[in-house]
């Protein structure tokens, strides 16, 4: 895997920022990766995309939350020919009423796409949904894990966790450029 082109690739779109931010954790953080950005950007969306599907073989369909997994999980599936559902926060109100677009995930293999983790909390809920619906989940994939418990917490639920990169490489990274 190529983590130094990545992270410098997200350096050069601005997805990788330096501040005070407030996450969807709440928590607060003094850096802030913004993959929505990384994911307008072409190049850098088909790196991604590019390495991300090394880890999908095997599988039926890919899955990825809206919004910030939706551009991912679509590179992803043009990369790889495999089919995706995007899974929606809340039961729609209207319509058909879904919760995940796209193909019946029963009896399927899903492989999960997921922008940032830090709490776990967003492919938690993916997982969630998607075996309520009677699919097989082993695995989920994530641009950049922010190292808060995601690993931990999906272990638990027998999910197989890999980022392609990981935040201390980034932090890391940064700190081999001041010297």
């Amino acid at each position: 895997m190529k983590k130094d082109k990545l992270i410098k690739h997200l350096k050069e779109c601005g997805a990788i920022k330096f501040g005070r931010f407030v996450l969807t954790s709440g928590a607060i953080s003094d850096y802030y990766i913004d993959i929505k950005k990384a994911s307008t950007e072409p190049k850098t969306l088909k790196l991604i995309a590019q390495e991300m599907g090394a880890f999908t073989k095997g599988y039926d369909l890919l899955a990825g939350m809206e919004l910030g997994a939706v551009p991912l999980v679509v590179a992803v599936s043009l990369e790889t020919g495999i089919p995706y559902v995007i899974i929606r926060k809340e039961k729609r109100k209207h319509g058909t009423g879904k919760q995940i677009e796209g193909a019946d995930v029963k009896g399927k293999s899903v492989l999960i796409i997921e922008d940032v983790t830090t709490s776990g909390g967003s492919v938690i809920k993916t997982i969630q949904i998607l075996r309520e619906n009677n699919a097989e989940v082993e695995k989920a994939l994530a641009v950049v894990d922010r190292e808060s418990g995601t690993k931990e917490k999906l272990k638990k639920l027998e999910v197989e966790f890999i980022p392609l990169i990981r935040v201390s490489e980034i932090l890391k990274n940064k700190q081999l450029e001041k010297q």
